[in-house]
């Protein structure tokens, strides 16, 4: 009898606040319709750019052989079973660009089709080796392990069909910049940098909440503080722990065995600014939060979010919407750490100094001034002036 009037007594004690109990009953079935309206293709689509250097062959019969564009053909035919494509195919013709464009992960592999390949697979290649069909990306990017596997698989069973021999053409691997060599350790680090600075989400919002479940705002309110005094101190005073947190987690990575391909105090500059966005969104998490507890349970929403559509735990599929000064604009791009993962991938791995990051920190300081003053707007209405 005592353990079912504890039970009763629970319940309704958890009836009280129906906020606390609402977020954490809807969290994990929020995320599923969110995924389900996200993937709607329903698989996950690699994206293969394809640099097509290939010279047609004529045949003994004076028939040509465009052994490239087939080749191309092939790789577009690969399908799941229930039909969607398995592989995204875009020709390009400048590797420049193409390469640019993995660097900044909007595709997996660029696949570089070589001039004598179709000779090569007419059995009129020279006798020096396989013509080298070379494969470009960057091995920190999870994508790339599978993407490469695909197409691999793709041009060997093309090869063998022309051919009746898979070694009449070789795969090469090149890696893009500093990515060969890393550990898979290594790989993990710029997440992990970036699952730092989004746990200040926690600790900005429970700051504040503390502060109303306290009392002590409405302490402070009687010196006629305002919300940008209030907030910028307590944003100040956060942006210091999320510094020590980002060099700490550096710290650690690097006594472990981590080893940067770029400056590492441009990492330090994205993780800074990233955190101004977190910090931001835990603003907004306090304007609806009455205590600790439900500033933690409220916060765990923008930080799903921040965790599994940023790219920060595990690659997501890009959701185009538009096309920005030559850069991909997606539905995850309003989220600052996707910017911060994409950035710290090329300054840790890529070894790309603060010029090529540029694009990515324009993007996390808009965000984060955009999040930071929605944050001061939404207190300001919400709190102080509702007290």
């Amino acid at each position: 009898m005592r353990l079912m009037r504890v039970f009763a007594k629970t319940l309704r004690e958890q009836r009280r606040d129906l906020l606390a109990l609402g977020a954490t009953v809807a969290f994990a079935p929020v995320f599923v319709l969110l995924y389900w309206l996200f993937l709607t293709s329903g698989s996950t689509t690699y994206s293969v750019l394809v640099l097509d250097q290939d010279t047609p062959a004529v045949l003994a019969d004076g028939s040509t052989l465009d052994a490239g564009s087939q080749l191309t053909m092939a790789l577009r035919e690969v399908k799941y079973p229930n039909g969607g494509p398995l592989l995204k195919v875009e020709t390009i013709g400048d590797r420049a660009e193409a390469e640019a464009r993995l660097r900044d992960r909007e595709a997996a592999l660029l696949l570089v089709i070589p001039s004598d390949f179709s000779r090569a697979v007419a059995g009129q290649g020279d006798t020096s080796g396989p013509a080298p069909v070379a494969f470009v990306g960057d091995l920190a990017n999870p994508t790339y392990s599978v993407t490469s596997a695909v197409v691999s698989e793709v041009l060997r069973g093309y090869v063998g069909a022309a051919t009746g021999a898979e070694s009449a053409v070789q795969a090469v691997e090149q890696p893009l910049a500093g990515s060969s060599g890393r550990t898979e350790f290594e790989n993990y680090v710029p997440g992990l940098l970036v699952f730092a600075v989004i746990m200040l989400v926690f600790l900005a919002a429970m700051a504040i909440a503390r502060e109303v479940e306290t009392g002590t705002l409405r302490r402070l309110q009687i010196t006629r503080m305002n919300s940008f005094d209030f907030l910028g101190g307590v944003s100040a005073a956060i942006v210091v722990v999320g510094v020590i947190a980002v060099i700490l987690t550096f710290a650690a990575a690097v006594a472990l065995g981590f080893h940067s391909q770029g400056p590492l105090w441009v990492a330090v500059v994205v993780g800074v600014v990233t955190a101004l966005g977190v910090i931001g969104t835990g603003l907004m998490v306090a304007c609806f939060s009455r205590n600790v507890t439900q500033a933690y349970l409220i916060g765990s929403f923008p930080m799903g979010f921040f965790m599994f559509f940023s790219g920060a735990v595990f690659p997501m599929p890009k959701v185009k919407l538009f096309e920005l000064a030559g850069h991909t604009v997606g539905v995850y791009d309003i989220l600052p750490p996707t910017h911060a993962v994409v950035a710290l991938n090329k300054v840790l791995t890529l070894g790309a100094g603060l010029s090529d990051v540029t694009y990515e920190l324009v993007a996390l300081l808009l965000l984060s001034v955009l999040y930071l003053a929605a944050g001061v707007w939404l207190f300001g209405r919400m709190q102080l002036r509702a007290r």
